[in-house]
């Protein structure tokens, strides 16, 4: 958008809080620690493969028998946390300014919602997970109708919701602070409301660096159990040989395919691979459950429904203090916890990508429910008829689901009418997962490493490039040195640091959603002063009466009537009232300019308040399709014009359209008015809590922009 006037000031724009024009530059410290520490461990490891595992190994058992405790206790606040905000008044809240619109319809959203928080583990899982739970329960006697019941629902309790908490904590933080604050998209930006302007410090370097660590193990875990998953399929269908050699080859074709959609984009590359992973993981559960036993299935679906929220609260803190389990926890829940969290920062920022427009509340609830219910009822299928094979005499099978998972997927195929077709669509759709989860990673490692124009820009090809080269190659060593148990330990590991990150970031994104209530509250404090001032005009000599205010609402203005709007009424308000305002003291200015999209001028009012504050008030010209119900239109477009006021979080969603000088007058100084009431506010909250309305560092820190 083009913009003109007394100072020129930047407009409002949906995207852009720089110029969207200058080129994406490298974030050196953050690229450059990442890399050389990903490259150290990968080459560490492929050199000295024996005293790797060793000391992955001790790690990990310090952080088991000392985090324990402090990874359920984790998991289950930002679980708590994430539902408050969903049923709270904050839900209403928009990821993007109030007037934003969903960027993707609901089917390719929860498509891409599933298929990036989802890997190809979710097949290696569906099978070893609830067989080992039933021969090697985590408390009670193996092989017993006890066991045969929690299986499948620990398998669920892994994949459940508090898992996707994290997820959706992460995506709405990065969302709302990109989106209507108009700063980078991310994860430093969610520590704004604490540390201000140090993001773009070392502070910030520190934080995005420990994310893309987390991120490069955790994708490392998936497309290694990818790779060993995809070797044995292949064997099975085409007798290509397990071994190291076979999967370096898959890892190399695994990661050119990734690089080449990762290039392509969001829309053309992922969008297109999350719609197909759903349509042919979908079509590969219907097949089992026709060919299997459905009735026998539906049943124990169900009661895994039932057992699963019955217990989910028991579950959720159950750290098996009194008789601990060590090597399950380990192999499980610890597991699993550290690696949603090692995901968290990678999947969240893409989520925050595609749920631009979205509220809180919707957000929340898509992420908790969609994918999980798709991800629930795969385990539930593959799951239970695992588990009717072993409970029905196959020993053999499930001792080579627990104890070698990669077969377990393909021998639970083999079971089944039609094994060529059903192990070749379920390799296919294990590619396709491997991809997904290679090139999302890829795309947003390469945007943390950068310092983008725009939210909405991706990151340059090389470094996309450099990061999927950069993931397989950790892939690799991780599995010279000790397979997907290496891979594993090393998220534990890797996972602890981003945790503590995650507390900071629900910190800052309350107290941002906390002031913008504050500033809610005060405009409606202010509500009868507006009201009382409208009142009064009516009894004033040549004021607007109820013939004026009905011919406003039964007309239906053109273009010719939009430019004779601002240049008779608009322009004279502000500069009125912005001359009155220096007067007074004030460095008020009038914004004008012309809309881009449509090519109608557009005007408003600037004005600084305080130390780092300031209000905007801007009427923006809205082209509109005539209503069916209106009496005549001027000219012969069928399109109208409104004028939509918009302030610095964003359209209001009302039309001053027709509104006379005075009136439009009164109605900026309402909202200043109300502008003025919310620091107040703030300032007294910030007294009685002790802590500074604004932080020295961070001018609007807490004011989303428009």
């Amino acid at each position: 958008m083009s913009t003109t006037g007394e100072k020129g000031p930047h407009t409002p724009d949906d995207y852009a809080p720089g110029d969207p024009s200058r080129p994406a530059r490298l974030k050196r410290a953050v690229f450059f620690g990442a890399a050389l520490l990903v490259l150290a461990i990968s080459i560490w490891a492929i050199i000295t493969p024996s005293g790797a595992e060793e000391a992955i190994g001790v790690v990990v058992g310090k952080i088991s028998s000392w985090f324990g405790w402090y990874y359920f206790l984790a998991a289950t606040l930002y679980l708590v946390f994430v539902v408050f905000i969903a049923v709270s008044k904050y839900g209403t809240v928009k990821l993007g300014p109030n007037h934003s619109k969903p960027d993707y319809g609901l089917f390719t959203w929860g498509s891409m919602l599933f298929a990036a928080g989802i890997g190809i583990d979710l097949m290696f899982f569906s099978v070893s997970g609830p067989v080992s739970h039933y021969l090697a329960p985590p408390e009670g006697d193996p092989e017993t109708l006890a066991a045969a019941r929690k299986a499948v629902v620990w398998t669920l309790f892994h994949y459940g919701i508090t898992g996707w908490a994290m997820y959706a904590l992460m995506g709405m933080a990065l969302g709302y602070f990109s989106f209507r604050y108009k700063l980078p998209l991310a994860i430093r930006s969610a520590l704004y409301p604490i540390i201000g302007r140090r993001i773009h410090g070392r502070i910030g370097d520190t934080v995005d660096l420990a994310a893309i660590i987390g991120t490069v193990f955790g994708i490392g875990v998936t497309l290694g159990i990818g790779v060993v998953q995809l070797n044995y399929g292949l064997k099975a269908l085409f007798d290509i040989p397990e071994g190291l050699t076979a999967q370096i080859a898959l890892i190399v074709i695994a990661v050119v395919m990734a690089t080449v959609s990762a290039v392509s984009g969001v829309d053309k590359g992922i969008r297109r691979l999350s719609q197909l992973n759903i349509l042919l993981a979908g079509l590969l559960m219907f097949y089992i459950l026709v060919v299997g036993e459905p009735f026998r299935l539906l049943n124990a679906i169900v009661q895994n429904v039932g057992d699963y929220v019955s217990g989910f609260p028991s579950m959720t803190l159950n750290t098996f203090a009194y008789d601990q389990p060590t090597e399950w926890l380990d192999a499980w829940t610890l597991f699993f916890w550290a690696w949603w969290v090692a995901w968290a920062p990678f999947v969240g920022l893409f989520l925050a990508r595609i749920s631009r427009g979205r509220t809180l509340r919707e957000f929340i609830a898509a992420t908790l429910v969609i994918p999980f219910l798709f991800t629930g009822l795969f385990l539930a299928i593959f799951g239970n008829s695992a588990l009717f094979l072993v409970r029905d005499g196959n020993k053999e099978f499930g001792e080579t689901a627990m104890n070698v998972p990669e077969q377990g997927f393909y021998s639970l195929l083999a079971e089944f009418p039609g094994f060529m077709f059903s192990a070749g669509l379920a390799t296919f759709v294990g590619l396709l997962l491997y991809v997904t989860s290679a090139d999302s990673g890829a795309l947003v490692m390469g945007n943390l490493s950068a310092d983008l124009p725009t939210p909405m820009t991706d990151a340059p090809t090389y470094l996309r490039i450099f990061w999927a080269v950069a993931t397989g190659l950790l892939t690799l060593a991780m599995l010279i040195v000790g397979g997907v148990d290496a891979l594993t330990n090393a998220t534990i590991i890797m996972g602890l640091p981003f945790s503590f990150v995650m507390f900071l970031i629900m910190a800052g994104l309350y107290l941002a959603l906390r002031t913008e209530r504050m500033k809610v509250e005060a405009r409606v404090t202010t509500l009868p002063g507006s009201l009382s001032g409208r009142t009064i005009q009516h009894g004033l000599p040549g004021a607007p009466n109820w013939r004026h205010r009905l011919a406003r609402a039964m007309s239906f203005p053109g273009r010719r009537a939009a430019v004779r709007f601002v240049e008779q009424v608009c322009r004279p308000a502000f500069r009125e009232v912005a001359g009155e305002l220096r007067r007074q003291g004030s460095e008020a200015e009038v914004l004008e300019g012309v809309v881009e999209e449509n090519g109608l001028p557009h005007a408003g009012l600037r004005v600084p308040v305080g130390e780092g504050d300031e209000f905007r008030y801007e009427v923006w010209p809205v082209e509109r399709p005539t209503p069916a119900f209106a009496l005549r239109s001027v000219g012969e477009a069928d399109t109208y014009v409104r004028f939509e006021v918009r302030l610095a979080e964003g359209n209001q969603d009302y039309d001053v359209m027709g509104y006379t000088k005075e009136q439009l007058i009164a109605d900026s100084l309402d909202q200043y008015e109300r502008h003025l009431e919310f620091l107040r506010v703030r300032h007294e909250a910030s007294s009685r809590s002790n802590l500074p309305d604004h932080h020295p560092d961070a001018p609007d820190a807490h004011l989303p922009e428009e």
